[in-house]
């Protein structure tokens, strides 16, 4: 069996993934850490009851006492970078569904994962429904490559535009580059700063922060005479634990960096 510990285990995907992992017959939860909830048992935290497990501080000397297989990262983009760079270098692999990483950050993690013969496994989206709307809109992109973004979150989310968000604008332009189509002239000029969004690779990204939302993106395209639109809600955070499970138990097989849960699909 897999022994997985979660860091952020105390957390909304944290607590998620405790529970995900301990109802898993080929996965054992060994551990959780957090900066919060010191001292609590992490199963009461999940909902599951009592595991015998406390939340604990300190990503290393968690990693050097539970010696795990895998760790599942769920915090915050400010810790992320570094939370990665302690798992490889005690030789952990790793998952990770905080969002933030920069593309130099996810060069430099590639590396470093080589050189330790390390695992590093990045999904902007868990969502198996969210990865096949991305699959679907690079599809569509030459042949209506006029396609505008709005993703729509809960108001806790520390990042905007989402991950999931980036993600899709780079895959549809990356559609349309290979297709050499030619986008439509956009004449639009603000009179209000913003108003038209935050352009990915020349795609503009709206994002909405409001209670009550958990994880939704619609992707819009426009032709002459007709638009269509691809939406994908998770409206409970139960809908990204297949793929974090799925993660998990793959990441050993792709050695480095592997970036999109595409890849274990």
């Amino acid at each position: 069996m897999l022994k997985v510990l979660v860091n952020g285990a105390d957390g909304r995907m944290g607590s998620q993934v405790v529970k995900a992992v301990h109802e898993d017959t080929e996965l054992e939860i060994v551990g959780g850490v957090s900066i919060t909830h010191i001292g609590e048992d992490i199963g009461e935290l999940a909902g599951v009851g009592k595991l015998g497990m406390v939340v604990r501080e300190g990503l290393g000397v968690a990693l050097d006492e539970l010696k795990p297989d895998v760790v599942v990262d769920f915090t915050i983009p400010a810790a992320v970078f570094e939370n990665a760079k302690v798992c490889i270098e005690h030789h952990v692999n790793i998952v990770i569904g905080t969002t933030g990483l920069t593309a130099a950050q996810r060069d430099e993690l590639g590396v470093l994962a080589v050189k330790n013969g390390t695992s590093v496994f990045i999904a902007p989206n868990f969502s198996i429904g969210a990865v096949l709307m991305m699959k679907v809109a690079a599809e569509i992109a030459p042949y209506l490559p006029d396609a505008e973004i709005i993703e729509l979150h809960h108001n806790n989310k520390l990042d905007a535009p989402s991950g999931t968000a980036i993600m899709t604008a780079n895959t549809i332009q990356q559609a349309i580059a290979a297709a050499e189509t030619e986008k439509s002239p956009d004449r639009t000029r603000e009179s209000l700063e913003g108003a038209r969004g935050a352009k990915v690779d020349g795609i503009p990204i709206h994002s909405v922060r409001l209670p009550g939302y958990v994880a939704h993106q619609e992707v819009l395209f426009g032709g002459y005479g007709e638009y269509l639109t691809i939406r994908h809600d998770s409206v409970d955070r139960k809908s990204f634990m297949p793929g974090v499970i799925l993660s998990v138990k793959k990441v050993s097989s792709r050695p480095g960096l592997t970036f999109g849960l595409e890849y274990y699909l």
